[in-house]
């Protein structure tokens, strides 16, 4: 197999650290860009470049593709992995911290994908790898913006996957389930913090307490491999949900009727 020349954001821990390793390890050539450069020190040593770059700064942006392609000449497959959290009610999160989630989980991504495309439509070739959540398709409690920025990501990767289907581009959607990252691990903490001593308190202390108490999940490697999979296949699928309780809990939001599917996720305990 020939390498391919990839990009992977928020290259430097969790998810995005997996994937950018396991991409070397198969032998493609591996771009990893994050704000903690110090933190790709792995990346380094396995034969990856390691790249400074905030997806919410356009010249960033615009930056680590330009030098991309200054060294390589194109770029065969882009993971957008980059992304952040947010938790607490909707009545307690402020406004501006919802409009900056989004630049993260949403308009960073596309803006990305914006200065890639070109170059791939131009080769009719290449993928793009969208890192969503299953909060792409389910909604829980206290977690309103982080799952509408991840709706907004898949609706969003539809309808770039049909715009580009002509080109021979591939536009890919991985749906993590629970996954043992820093993430997952300051969910507790934010919960308390925003929402755990106003009208939410006990609903927060509630979803605090099950995410302390579930000591589960899938390591990082196991949606490294998925996307490795995805980026090597001659055709990908649209989606692929991966993960401890992913395939689950996407099932019973499918089968369960709404006000069922409530009960379930907010029960105490």
């Amino acid at each position: 197999m020939t390498p391919k020349i990839c990009l992977v954001t928020g290259a430097s821990s969790g998810i995005g650290r997996a994937t950018a390793l396991e991409l070397r390890r198969a032998g493609h050539i591996v771009y990893g860009a994050a704000r903690r450069v110090d933190r790709m020190a792995e990346l380094r040593q396995a034969g990856g470049y390691a790249l400074a770059m905030d997806v919410t700064r356009e010249d960033d942006l615009g930056r680590v593709v330009d030098a991309v392609l200054d060294e390589q000449h194109r770029i065969d497959v882009l993971v957008n992995n980059a992304g952040a959290g947010l938790h607490g009610a909707v009545e307690d999160v402020p406004v501006e911290r919802a409009r900056h989630l989004f630049e993260v989980n949403l308009f960073g991504p596309a803006r990305l994908t914006q200065l890639v495309l070109p170059h791939m439509r131009e080769r009719r070739s290449g993928t793009i790898v969208n890192v969503s959540s299953i909060a792409g398709e389910i909604s829980l409690p206290l977690v309103a913006w982080y799952h509408a920025s991840k709706h907004a990501l898949e609706t969003y990767s539809d309808s770039l996957r049909q715009e580009c289907r002509s080109f021979g581009v591939h536009v890919v959607v991985v749906q993590p389930g629970i996954i043992r990252t820093e993430f997952e691990q300051d969910t507790p903490r934010e919960l308390r913090e925003t929402s755990g001593h106003g009208a939410y308190g006990a609903l927060a202390e509630s979803m605090a307490s099950r995410a302390e108490g579930n000591t589960r999940g899938s390591a990082p490697a196991v949606v490294a491999r998925t996307i490795r999979s995805a980026v090597e296949s001659p055709r990908p699928k649209p989606r692929y949900p991966v993960g401890y309780l992913a395939r689950t809990l996407l099932a019973l939001n499918r089968i369960l009727p709404d006000r069922a599917f409530d009960a379930l996720v907010t029960k105490a305990g």
